[in-house]
C-alpha cells in the first residue's frame, strides 16, 4: 500500500501556530493532544482532552470538555538562551504530521542571539494501543562548539479552557527520583485525572524537581560536545476515572505508575514502531485512494482519514463526537447533529462497532431526552440541540455581546432547532440497514426510533385540514422560527414512518401509536416541487426579498454578513448560511427526481453563503448526483479547503470535525453515488476530469468490500462467496466475489 500523504506545516509563522495547532493534533480517539510547539508562545492555545472529561465551572456557564494538564511544554534552554523561533535566526524548519503513524515530527536548525548553531529534532505520538500512553522525544546536537543543555518539562496546570478553570490540584508526587505523578480533581469533584510522566536521559546529566504554582516540573542540566546528539525521551500516562479500571483507591495511582514504567522502558523506537503497525491496519482498512491531477484532492482524503480515527471514541459509548473533535476548545466540546448525519456514516461502513456506540450515547440519555420533550410540552424524546456527557440540553442561553449594540442575543436552537430528533432516527435506521444487527435494534434502536416518532406526533399542529410543524429552526441558521421547514417535515415524515415499520418488522404492536402515526403521516404537510420543480425551504422564504450576496460569497465561512446586518434583519431575506432543501434531497435522494434535485440546487446555490462549514460538501454530493460533475469538483475542492486553504485562523480552535467526515462523504457518496438507505447498495458513480480511479473499502452487514472506479470500468469484490445484490444506475446486479462493468458509467 502507497503511504498517506504527510501534513506539512508552510514555513513557521507565528501567525498559523493555532491553525496548526489544531490540524496537527495527535490522538487515539480517547485523547487528543493539539500539535502545539514544546516552547512557550503568547498567542499559542495549548490543549490535552480525554473523550467525555467535561465539567460546569459554574451555574452561569456551561459544560466544557476540559482542557487537561499539559505534558508536552518545554523550556529548552542552549547555552542559556531560550529557544525560541521568534528570537534568533531560524536557518531551516520541517514540521510535518505524519499520518501514516501518527506522529508530529518536526526538525529544525536554530541560530542563537549569541550565534550558535544548534539542531533540534521534536517527536510525538499518542499511543493506539494502550489508549493512556503518550510519548515523546527531544534530540539537540551542538553544530558548532561545546555547549550547555537545560530542559524542563513536566505536567504543568495551569493550563485552563480559556481562563475558567476546572481543576484542582489534589496530590503531587516525585517517585525514585525521576517519575513525576499528579492527581486532579474538578472543582465539584465528580471526576479525576491522574497524569504520570517519566523522563529518560543520558546518565550524565544532572536532575532536580520543583512543584510551585500549579507545575511539577522536572529540570535536566548536561554538557554537550560538538557535532553530538543527546537525547531526551518522555513517556507519560493519562488515566481518567473515567476508565472501566479506575479505583478512588492510592491502589490506581500506583497501577498508573507500573504501567507507564513497563511502557518507557520499551523506549521510544520500539513503541513508535508498535504504534505504526496499529495504524497500518487502519489505514489498510479504511484508506479512500485516488488518482487525481491534483496531490491535494488525495492529501484532504487521507487527512480527512486520519481526523476520524482521532475523533471517534471508540472505547466508550458514554462519550460521542465533539463538533471540534479532540483538537480544541470550539463548541467547548458539545456533540451535536453533526455526529449522527456527517461522521457516523464513516464508522458504520468501515467499522460499525464504532457507530453502534455512536448511537448508543444518545439511547444512555433517552430518559433526559424524555424529560426535556415533558418541559416544552411534548411527548417522546426531544435530545438536547448540544450535549456532553450527562445528557442534558448544553446550548448556552445567550450568544456573545454584539459588539455594536452592547446586547447579547438569545441562542434559539435549543428552543427550535428540533430536527436533530429525526436525524438521530436516520442514523438508527442507517445503522440497521447496513448491520441487521437484530440485538440492537430491539435493545435500543425500537426505543429510539419510537420515542423520536412520538415526539413529531406532539410537535405538529392542526392548520386547517393538515398537520403543520411551526416555529422550527432547519440546519440553515440564517433563516429562524418559520414554519413548515421542508427539511424538517420531511426528515420527522421520515422519523414516523420508519418507526412504524421496524415496530411492525420487530411485532412491537402498539394500536395506538400506529393510529395515530398513520394520522399523522396522511396529513402532514410537505411542500411539493412547483413547476420548476423547486420546493420551498419553509412557508415563507420564497416571499421575502432577494440580496445581492456577491461580496460575502467571497469571504464564505467568516459570517461577515453580521457585521452589516442583525440576525432578525437576515430572517427577513433570502439569505441562507446552508440551503436545507439541497441538505434534504442529500440524505433522502429516493424521495425527489433527479430534476426536482438539479433545479433546487440551481434555485438555493446563488441564496447561499456558505457560511457553514457543512455547505459546500453537500452541494457537491447533490451536484455530482445530478450529472453536474465539473461543478461538484469545483463545490469538492473549496470544501477541502475548509481547514487546508491558506487562511491562517480558519481552524484556531480545533478542524470542523463534521466537514472533515464530509470529505469522505463527498467522496463515496458523490462520485461513487454511494447510498444505502433502501437497505441495498446503490452507486450511480461519476468520476469528474482529472480522477482517473477511486477506490475505496466498504463494510456491509459484515462482508468487506473493496470499490474501484475507473472512467470506463467499475470493479466490486469481496471477502465472502455469498451472493450479494447491488445497484448500478439503477440496474441491479447478484455476484459472489467479483463484479467488473466495463464501458462509461452512462452505459451501464
Amino acid at each position: 500500500m502507497i503511504q498517506p500523504q504527510i501534513l506539512p506545516e508552510a514555513p513557521f509563522s507565528p501567525h498559523r501556530l493555532n491553525k496548526y495547532g489544531s490540524l496537527h493534533t495527535c490522538g487515539n480517539g480517547r485523547i487528543g493532544i493539539r500539535g502545539c510547539h514544546e516552547e512557550a508562545y503568547t498567542d499559542q492555545q495549548r490543549g490535552m482532552f480525554v473523550a467525555g472529561f467535561y465539567h460546569r465551572a459554574n451555574t452561569t456557564e456551561v459544560t466544557e470538555l476540559v482542557n487537561l494538564p499539559d505534558i508536552i511544554g518545554m523550556r529548552i534552554e542552549l547555552d542559556g538562551e531560550s529557544l525560541s523561533l521568534l528570537s534568533g535566526t531560524l536557518l531551516s524548519y520541517q514540521r510535518e504530521l505524519r499520518t501514516m503513524n501518527g506522529e508530529l515530527y518536526r526538525e529544525l536548525v536554530w541560530q542563537s542571539p549569541a550565534g550558535q548553531r544548534f539542531k533540534i529534532e521534536t517527536r510525538r505520538f499518542v499511543a493506539l494501543s494502550p489508549l493512556t500512553l503518550v510519548a515523546s522525544r527531544l534530540t539537540v546536537t551542538a553544530l558548532d562548539a561545546d555547549a550547555h543543555l537545560c530542559v524542563s518539562t513536566g505536567i504543568d496546570a495551569t493550563l485552563t479552557n480559556s481562563g475558567r478553570q476546572h481543576l484542582n490540584e489534589c496530590s503531587v508526587r516525585v517517585f525514585d527520583q525521576n517519575v513525576l505523578q499528579g492527581g486532579y480533581q474538578t472543582t465539584d469533584g465528580q471526576q479525576q485525572a491522574i497524569i504520570t510522566s517519566q523522563c529518560l536521559f543520558p546518565a550524565r546529566a544532572s536532575s532536580s524537581f520543583s512543584s510551585k504554582n500549579r507545575q511539577l516540573l522536572q529540570h535536566i542540566s548536561l554538557p554537550l560536545s560538538a557535532g553530538e546528539a543527546v537525547t531526551l525521551e518522555k513517556f507519560s500516562w493519562i488515566a481518567t476515572s473515567l476508565d472501566a479500571d479506575f479505583l478512588p483507591e492510592n491502589t490506581f495511582a500506583a497501577r498508573c505508575l507500573k504501567a507507564l514504567l513497563a511502557h518507557a522502558q520499551q523506549g521510544y523506537g520500539h513503541l513508535l514502531m508498535e504504534n505504526t503497525r496499529h495504524w497500518q491496519h487502519y489505514w489498510q482498512a479504511s484508506r479512500v485512494c485516488v488518482a487525481s491531477d491534483d496531490p491535494q484532492d488525495q492529501r484532504a482524503l487521507d487527512f480527512a482519514l486520519y481526523h476520524l480515527k482521532l475523533m471517534i471514541p471508540a472505547h466508550d459509548a458514554r462519550a460521542s463526537v465533539a463538533a471540534k473533535g479532540l483538537t480544541g476548545e470550539g463548541y467547548k466540546g458539545h456533540v451535536f447533529w453533526d455526529t449522527e448525519i456527517f461522521i457516523l456514516p464513516f464508522a458504520l461502513l468501515n467499522a460499525s462497532e464504532q457507530a453502534r456506540k455512536l448511537l448508543e450515547y444518545r439511547y444512555l440519555h433517552l430518559a433526559q431526552a424524555q424529560d426535556k420533550a415533558r418541559q416544552n410540552g411534548y411527548q417522546g424524546a426531544l435530545f438536547p440541540w448540544e450535549s456532553a456527557f450527562s445528557g442534558e440540553e448544553e446550548t448556552p442561553e445567550f450568544a456573545a455581546i454584539n459588539i455594536r449594540t452592547g446586547q447579547r442575543q438569545r441562542v434559539a436552537s435549543a428552543l427550535a432547532e428540533h430536527h436533530l430528533v429525526a436525524d438521530i432516527a436516520y442514523a438508527t435506521v442507517g445503522y440497521f440497514q447496513a448491520t441487521l444487527d437484530t440485538e440492537f435494534m430491539q435493545q435500543m434502536g425500537l426505543a429510539l426510533l419510537k420515542e423520536t416518532a412520538r415526539f413529531w406526533m406532539s410537535r405538529a399542529e392542526w392548520r386547517g385540514d393538515r398537520l403543520a410543524i411551526l416555529n422550527v429552526i432547519g440546519p440553515d441558521e440564517y433563516t429562524e422560527h418559520v414554519d413548515n421547514n421542508a427539511f424538517t417535515n420531511y426528515m420527522a415524515q421520515y422519523n414516523v414512518r420508519e418507526a412504524c415499520r421496524y415496530l411492525h418488522e420487530f411485532n412491537h404492536e402498539d394500536a395506538a401509536f400506529f393510529a395515530q402515526a398513520e394520522d399523522f403521516l396522511t396529513h402532514l404537510y410537505l411542500p411539493q416541487p412547483d413547476v420548476q420543480g423547486v420546493i420551498a425551504q419553509d412557508d415563507s422564504f420564497l416571499s421575502k426579498p432577494q440580496c445581492d450576496l456577491t461580496a460575502y460569497k467571497s469571504r464564505q465561512g467568516t459570517q461577515a454578513i453580521l457585521l452589516d446586518y442583525s440576525r432578525a434583519e437576515i430572517n427577513e431575506m433570502q439569505i441562507l448560511k446552508q440551503a436545507d432543501v439541497v441538505m434534504l434531497m442529500q440524505l433522502l435522494p429516493a424521495q425527489f427526481t433527479p430534476q426536482c434535485q438539479a433545479a433546487s440546487l440551481s434555485f438555493y446555490e446563488p441564496r447561499t453563503i456558505h457560511d457553514s462549514s457543512l455547505s459546500k460538501s453537500v452541494h457537491a454530493i447533490v451536484a455530482a448526483r445530478t450529472g453536474q460533475v465539473a461543478q461538484a469538483l469545483q463545490f469538492y475542492r473549496e470544501a477541502c479547503r475548509i481547514d487546508l486553504g491558506e487562511e491562517p485562523h480558519s481552524s484556531d480552535d480545533g478542524i470542523h470535525a463534521a466537514a472533515t467526515a464530509a470529505i469522505w462523504t463527498g467522496a463515496l457518496m458523490g462520485f461513487a453515488g454511494l447510498d444505502y438507505q433502501s437497505g441495498e447498495l446503490h452507486f450511480r458513480p461519476s468520476l469528474p476530469q482529472g480522477w482517473t480511479r477511486l477506490q475505496f473499502p466498504l463494510c456491509w452487514r459484515g462482508t468487506r468490500l473493496t470499490v474501484s472506479l475507473e472512467p470506463r470500468q467499475f470493479t466490486l469484490s469481496k471477502t465472502d462467496a455469498q451472493p450479494l445484490k447491488v445497484w448500478i444506475n439503477g440496474i441491479s446486479h447478484t455476484f459472489t466475489e467479483s463484479l467488473i462493468l466495463k464501458g462509461s458509467h452512462d452505459e451501464n
